[in-house]
């Protein structure tokens, strides 16, 4: 049975305690263009438009644009395509598969005085989709090892051994309640053979790599999933000809699980360890809220424009890591298997506001070409208790590391008959400062509707590419693998008038 316990803050370092980083809030806090395949199929250029479950997720004025109560439903088929280059190494990794991506409806009333209509909506999004695999498999002229050297400099090497009647299992969940991560992961790189102390002294804080040799055999199998779910609640309201105002209370929820596998194989003779595998798993829970109010103003029978400001999500959030290390040599193989799950203390995270502007025209009944742009400073982002040690480093990453984003949607449809013909464009900068990190994202979408009677029927393809280069570890082991990283999408949307 596993053991469980929760590592205590109170009196103790922050530096390598938890398991955040600043890719840990850029994930968090980015959002994909999901919703019906009428709105993909256009490009999610909504904000100035309105008229679609969706579009209340641009523009919470949206939904008062709707003449009839409507609701609508969305499955959605992903895939993603990974070609992965790891120093000699390529790989190649896809899988695909199908989701509820969307639900909900706008319900229409008429208004009081000189209101002229209410309109109140619910729908669910799922944002994100943490559904993804990649393996990066090459020779490395550095070892693993580098990973553990890191977090062993100033641990003192007392509290690496074994204390008589003590197991690995023991120890690692010691270090873990009254030390630190830090030292969890010395303990395992120096029980593992994969580092060594400058000095047997148990005073000694200083440590050297035991791996020296300059050919590694490395393969990361890289395994995540999960999703990000959005649920809003709209009100909104025609308050004049030409004037529609609205407001959305959003409620939002995630669960991420990340599985690391590194193996690594050497035959150099100067290296203390032949072979190793290096498990991690960490799991995160999230829960947050935010609001949204926007406009939508009509200056024209054929040009509309709108406005939307998006606060803040403010996350709570709970995390949990396990870990496994096996090294052989030539003299056998060493298992530290502790079966332990390090539950963290929960924490926050405020993501950054957004400002949507978008514009549309239309043209009569034939269709309509609509803008958005928005503006979005992932620098803003926050880690608290602000007291904490930790929490204030990483916030001092995030601020070097991140930097304000625009995006841009550009999105038409086309009518003939009971017909409609939809394209869409989209370019989302990179959050970070250094784009080989993560790159732009640049996306296409096509779409097509038929309507039968009080209903509708659409279907959308939308596909994405973006460029990553993401660091297997934190710490000393800096190796990282380039990822040219494909999203396709294949969406049908039922829409009922009622």
């Amino acid at each position: 049975m596993k053991k469980i316990f929760i590592l205590l803050f109170i009196g103790l370092s922050m530096q390598y305690l938890t398991a955040q980083t600043v890719a840990d809030a850029v994930r968090y806090s980015s959002q994909n263009i999901t919703g019906t395949a009428r709105y993909r199929g256009a490009g999610g250029a909504f904000g100035a438009l309105g008229g679609d479950i969706s579009a209340i997720n641009n523009n919470p004025a949206g939904s008062a644009i709707f003449n009839n109560s409507t609701v609508a439903l969305t499955l959605s088929s992903g895939a993603y395509d990974n070609q992965t280059y790891y120093n000699d190494g390529i790989t190649v990794n896809k899988a695909s598969d199908i989701d509820l991506n969307q639900f909900g409806g706008v319900f229409v009333s008429n208004g009081i005085g000189k209101i002229r209509k209410f309109a109140f909506g619910f729908n669910y999004d799922r944002t994100n989709d943490f559904d993804n695999a990649y393996i990066a498999s090459g020779v490395s002229n550095n070892s693993v090892a580098d990973y553990f050297l890191g977090y062993a400099q100033g641990t003192p090497l007392d509290l690496l051994e074994l204390q008589p009647g003590e197991t690995n299992a023991d120890l690692y969940q010691f270090l873990g309640e009254n030390e630190s991560f830090a030292a969890q992961q010395a303990f395992l790189g120096y029980q593992g053979y994969l580092i060594d102390p400058v000095s047997s002294d148990l005073d000694n804080t200083d440590y050297v790599s035991a791996q020296n040799g300059n050919s590694f055999d490395q393969e990361y199998q890289y395994t995540t999933r999960g999703n990000n779910s959005k649920f809003t609640f709209n009100a909104a309201g025609q308050f004049s000809e030409n004037l529609y105002l609205g407001l959305n209370l959003n409620a939002h929820t995630f669960n991420f699980t990340r599985n690391t596998v590194f193996f690594e194989d050497t035959d150099n003779i100067n290296n203390a360890v032949s072979s190793l595998r290096f498990d991690n798993e960490y799991r995160a829970y999230g829960s947050g809220v935010s609001a949204q109010i926007g406009g939508i103003y009509h200056v024209s029978p054929s040009l509309r424009v709108g406005a939307t400001y998006d606060t803040p999500t403010y996350f709570t959030i709970s995390e949990e890591t396990e870990q496994y290390l096996a090294t052989s040599d030539v003299s056998g193989e060493v298992v530290l298997n502790p079966n332990v799950v390090n539950i963290y203390e929960d924490y926050n995270l405020r993501t950054p506001g957004k400002a949507t502007g978008s514009i549309a025209y239309i043209f009569g009944n034939s269709g309509f070409l609509s803008f958005d742009y928005s503006y979005q400073d992932y620098a803003s982002m926050k880690y608290s208790p602000d007291e904490d040690s930790f929490f204030q480093q990483m916030n001092n990453q995030i601020n070097n590391q991140l930097k304000a984003v625009s995006s841009y949607k550009l999105g038409g449809e086309f009518l003939v008959g009971d017909w409609s013909f939809r394209g869409g464009y989209r370019f989302i900068e990179s959050p970070y400062k250094n784009e080989e990190t993560l790159g732009n994202t640049t996306g296409y979408s096509l779409g097509l509707g038929y309507i039968l009677g009080n209903a509708r029927i659409d279907i959308a393809y939308d596909w994405a590419k973006q460029e990553q280069n993401p660091a297997l570890y934190e710490g000393a082991f800096t190796n990282t693998a380039f990822i040219d990283n494909i999203n396709t999408n294949i969406l049908a949307t039922l829409t009922f008038q009622l």
